[in-house]
């Protein structure tokens, strides 16, 4: 099925007529076409026929679909060795930046996720329709991958812009059957999959189907498959999916949870999540998407009703739990949960403490995780949870982990059928010992297509949790042969100024590519650099606001910690270093700032958290990253060198190329 409203060779659409093709484009939408768009599509029609008549061989495509992003390109055209991609912007005398990065977007979009556009000479072009002149510069980016920058132009010029962006290629005359056949295998980031997701589009459409990684379709079918089974046996199951860092698991539980969403259905769902700044992020997003979508569809629509209808889909768990407390005998009106992050639950003494303080209730006896479960218990006929599972995600104090969920299972809800991921036993997930004692039980049922094993974050490279892994856990040797194996396709630096990785992240992100800087939670002695991280960032504006926004990522003043960012992805990310986690060949000595000095950190559990703090920190980065330890001061006894010089060591000892 093509993913254009319509497509032909460039000889067939010079000769077909006008008319007919507005109409083969109307047809083909799915929505209601204003007059505008209308007239804006045979102006692009008018003008791509008059261009085209010098280049008769090769195809044309109109409205192409760019499910990731949920857009369309205005035109794709193949000719000789290029693909150009072009916008229009009818009735526009100008050429914004928004505009720029727009058709820098789509075709970074093909580039990176379209099987047989890797290879091939890519052209962005901006047209706006009513300029009378434009300084154009056709040149190829300093990335070596055969994109051109972003070429604005005027209707005029643009016969000439496509023959100079010919004449400077040498690659072979593009199939466009072949091409147009490619596959599209994108990665997104969690915040364009909850948008696609939302907006009707497939996980199919927005995720890889390569044979290197393991398919999330597969994983979401049989979660399907049993959700399906629990309705129609009147059964209750708890299901555990596990998965690397980015792997894709909060992506299978947008899916579910997308799947089954109005309440009409009776498997009705909810996505439910303990992170703070994911919902609050997730929800704007989807909001003004949603609007987006409405106004240009021709509805009329609100930012404060979209909120609303947005905030049934992705809801905090602690909400969740709030609203079922009001009446402990009346079941949610969800038969499936989703719980993101599972193993970040609170064990019984956080809870207790927690009810006892914030809800006047003192003698609270569960866990979150048994709590929750009893609110799904309440359905007399049927209920689904699924827990997706972090290996190495505990961040936070009183976090139960996956070990307190099904240890609630065998303690009070024992009809509940339990299918679990093989790989559970995992050293990361901490439930071995529990798990292999559930390996007897008849209601516990273990499954390969539970577990997602190759991070889909890092599109550039999969092995980055590993490389990342191996770093933390002191295996230098490990780390430089997976350093070595990924170097080619995923750059890391390292640098002492952080000056130099602003400017190393500004060089490497094109259009709208996202970069930030990010610190750990106990970085309290960055101040000198000008990172104060106990002045919090608002998530919102940081990962949703553009780059002319000062309170944005993209501005490179805010850092985020690992609060703000677990769950969530860059494409490019700065990590600052700081005296909190300390290199020593015997081990990490781990310390926070109180007062006007560093202490030491001796509980494990609090060692733990500060660990999994920097690995959720260094696998935030999609393309990229540069990790950045500050020089010491040795006037400044809460920054001495010492902090800092064996890190640097350790990272140079590694491999990581300098700058």
């Amino acid at each position: 099925m093509s993913r254009a409203h319509y497509q032909a060779t460039i000889s067939n659409f010079l000769s077909e007529d006008d008319a007919k093709i507005l109409g083969i484009l109307v047809q083909n939408s799915a929505h209601a076409i204003e007059a505008t768009q209308r007239d804006a599509w045979m102006t692009e029609i008018k003008i791509l026929q008059n261009v085209l008549k010098s280049y008769p061989s090769g195809s044309v495509f109109f409205e192409y679909s760019v499910p990731r992003l949920g857009k369309r390109i205005d035109t794709v055209v193949i000719t000789g060795s290029v693909v150009f991609v072009m916008e229009f912007k009818v009735g526009e005398t100008g050429f914004n930046a928004n505009a720029i990065d727009q058709v820098y977007d789509y075709a970074l979009d093909l580039k990176h996720f379209h099987e047989t556009s890797h290879d091939l000479y890519i052209a962005p072009i901006l047209i706006a329709t009513e300029a009378t002149s434009a300084e154009t510069i056709i040149r190829q980016t300093q990335h070596n991958d055969k994109l051109f920058e972003p070429i604005s132009c005027t209707p005029a010029q643009l016969e000439v812009i496509i023959r100079s962006v010919l004449a400077t290629t040498d690659g072979p005359i593009i199939e466009a059957i072949s091409w147009e056949h490619g596959r599209y295998c994108p990665t997104p980031t969690i915040v364009e999959a909850a948008l696609a997701l939302y907006a009707g589009h497939d996980v199919q459409e927005i995720s890889r189907t390569d044979a290197s990684a393991t398919n999330l379709s597969l994983t979401s079918q049989t979660l399907s498959t049993i959700i399906q089974q629990a309705r129609d046996l009147s059964e209750k199951v708890i299901c555990f999916v596990t998965g690397v860092p980015g792997a894709g698991k909060t992506l299978v539980g947008l899916n579910i949870a997308t799947q089954h969403f109005t309440p009409e259905d009776d498997l009705y769902s909810v996505f439910l999540s303990g992170n703070g700044p994911l919902v609050a992020i997730l929800r704007e997003a989807l909001a003004r998407d949603k609007v987006r979508r409405d106004i240009e569809e021709g509805r009329k629509s609100k930012i404060g009703q979209a909120r609303s209808e947005v905030k049934a889909f992705v809801q905090n768990v602690h909400h969740f739990r709030d609203d079922c407390l009001i009446d402990e005998s009346r079941p949610p009106v969800e038969h499936v949960a989703i719980f993101d992050e599972a193993q970040r639950a609170w064990n019984l003494e956080q809870t207790a403490k927690f009810m006892k303080a914030k809800k006047n209730r003192p003698h609270f006896s569960m866990s979150e995780p048994e709590f929750l479960i009893s609110c799904l218990d309440r359905h007399p006929d049927w209920a689904v949870i699924v827990c997706l599972v972090g290996g190495g995600q505990e961040i936070n104090t009183g976090e139960g982990g996956i070990r307190e969920w099904i240890e609630s299972v065998q303690r009070r809800f024992p009809e509940w059928q339990l299918r679990l991921s093989s790989k559970l036993t995992d050293s990361e997930y901490a439930a071995g010992r529990i798990v292999e004692h559930v390996r007897n039980f008849q209601n516990a049922k273990f499954c390969d297509e539970l577990h997602l094993g190759v991070s889909m974050r890092s599109f550039r490279a999969e092995n980055v949790s590993l490389l990342v892994k191996q770093l933390l856990d002191l295996d230098a040797n490990a780390a430089k042969y997976t350093l070595r194996q990924i170097s080619d396709r995923y750059p890391i630096r390292v640098t002492r100024s952080l000056n130099s990785a602003k400017a190393w992240l500004q060089h490497h992100a094109r259009g709208t590519e996202r970069y930030g800087i990010v610190v750990s939670s106990q970085a309290q002695r960055l101040k000198p650099h000008a990172i104060d991280i106990r002045y919090p960032i608002d998530p919102i504006h940081w990962f949703l606001h553009g780059k002319e926004d000062v309170r944005s990522s993209y501005y490179l003043e805010d850092a985020a910690t690992e609060f703000h960012v677990q769950g969530l992805e860059l494409d490019w990310t700065c990590v600052v270093w700081d005296g909190d986690f300390r290199y020593a060949p015997s081990g990490w000595d781990h310390h926070e700032f109180r007062g006007d000095r560093w202490q030491r950190i001796r509980k494990p559990d609090r060692q733990m958290y500060l660990k999994n703090a920097y690995r959720v920190l260094l696998t935030r980065a999609r393309q990229g990253m540069v990790i950045v330890v500050p020089e010491g001061d040795e006037r400044d006894p809460t920054r001495s060198s010492a902090f800092y010089d064996p890190i640097w060591s350790y990272l140079q000892e590694i491999g990581f190329e300098r700058i």
